[in-house]
């Protein structure tokens, strides 16, 4: 049973502690679900709240504020007893001992579970993208922001007619969901907003790249997506380079596989991720994708008492060879299972297997333009396809504040064509 650590300061109880790591979908759903009058749960976060992060693209291109994503964790929680949150780094994970150091100190557990999620992934080198803009958490978004904005302000000011286009050249790495969502939302505020806020400016110089190192865009999803979105970004004036990849971006100095050279002071990087393994559990990841390789019930293969959700977790299936998409539906059903596996195994009861039901994909690409793939090779494009996305994306939001101030924005967006968000806000010494 559970003892009271008092670096921590989580008080003792004789139900056993489950210690979540991570906020996201999966560790916020699974506190969300557990019964709290059979166990005690602990949620450790760096963070004190939760982002959602598939609309961080629209904080980055000035369509959202950060705080209609992102919901703090202690409201969510704040009816929900024999549950504790504190915001702490996990440093290690003493897993033949049953503890996690975190950076308050030491905490016990009897169960664990690890869904710290995935992060930005370089392919190993990270040195070779200096100055590269990842796109996973709210401050990053926020910096894409600031720097873009800075961009334009410059561009006015700027006479060398090559620093002037490298200030205009915003160049977008990844062809998936969201490489196709950033391209898209570059492309429209060019159309449609700078040229009002910088009428000094030729827009006609601004161009936005997107590159992809295969031969096609939102790999996972449908030829029909793939083409979809290919004629979407052009007509919207977006380059697209397929079977090309960026092997080094330094100075603001991209280098193309292809041998060719150029100048960009925006460069945004969502080539894929990689786990996030925590300091102790090398041993039980999978190269190279980082994973921890879990069993049919999200248990972390030869352990017995940690489980893994969600981005972080590979499991194995004849379905999915290589593991489940890294996406946010895999993670909330993982966690949903493993709420009442927990349950079971506290009743002695028989475990169910982890069967991913797949609902569909989405990706957007801009006002009016979308695309859906659903079960039985169901396709949408267009406008239907663009509602649906707003719908599906609208009801994931956490709390009904937020749902009404992106609806607000969205529609406010919708009609005037304006983004009133185009703030540069940095923190001052």
């Amino acid at each position: 049973m559970s003892s009271t650590n008092l670096s921590v300061n989580i008080p003792a109880s004789n139900l056993p502690r489950v210690v979540v790591i991570g906020g996201g979908f999966a560790g916020l759903r699974l506190c969300q679900k557990i019964d709290t009058s059979k166990f005690q749960a602990v949620l450790l976060d760096r963070h004190n709240y939760h982002t959602f992060q598939p609309l961080l693209y629209q904080v980055a291109t000035a369509g959202l504020e950060p705080s209609s994503i992102s919901g703090p964790l202690r409201k969510l929680f704040k009816n929900k007893k024999n549950f504790f949150f504190r915001l702490a780094e996990v440093e290690h994970v003493a897993a033949d001992e049953n503890y996690v150091q975190t950076s308050l100190g030491k905490l016990e557990y009897d169960y664990l579970v690890v869904a710290n999620g995935a992060k930005t992934n370089y392919f190993g080198n990270e040195d070779n993208y200096e100055g590269a803009f990842p796109l996973k958490q709210v401050s990053q978004a926020l910096s894409l922001r600031n720097s873009a904005l800075r961009c334009f302000e410059d561009a006015l000011i700027v006479s060398d007619l090559e620093d002037k286009q490298a200030l205009l050249n915003f160049v977008v790495v990844g062809g998936g969901p969201t490489g196709v969502e950033v391209s898209g939302a570059f492309s429209e505020l060019k159309n449609n907003v700078l040229p009002k806020d910088y009428p000094e400016l030729d827009f006609s110089r601004m161009v936005v790249y997107l590159v992809e190192g295969g031969p096609r865009l939102l790999n996972g999803m449908s030829d029909n997506s793939h083409e979809d979105a290919m004629k979407a970004l052009k007509d919207m004036g977006v380059i697209v380079k397929l079977n090309t990849r960026v092997d080094a971006y330094k100075n603001h100095l991209i280098e193309f596989s292809d041998g060719t050279k150029m100048k960009a002071r925006t460069l945004v990087w969502a080539a894929g991720v990689t786990g996030n393994v925590i300091s102790g559990l090398e041993a039980f990841s999978s190269k190279p994708s980082n994973r921890l390789k879990v069993d049919r019930y999200n248990l972390v293969e030869n352990s017995t008492n940690i489980y893994a959700l969600g981005d972080i977790a590979l499991m194995e299936t004849e379905q999915f060879p290589k593991g489940h998409p890294q996406l946010a539906p895999v993670a909330i059903q993982q966690a949903d299972l493993l709420v009442k596996n927990l349950k079971a195994l506290l009743n002695n009861e028989a475990q169910k297997d982890f069967t991913y039901t797949d609902k569909g994909s989405m990706a957007t690409i801009g006002r009016n333009r979308a695309v859906v793939d659903l079960p039985k090779k169901v396709h949408f494009k267009g406008i239907f396809a663009w509602m649906i996305w707003m719908f599906v994306h609208l009801m994931s939001i956490i709390g009904f504040r937020n749902k009404a101030v992106i609806l607000f924005n969205w529609v406010w967006n919708y009609f005037t064509y304006d983004r009133s968000i185009r703030l540069i806000l940095r923190a001052r010494s």
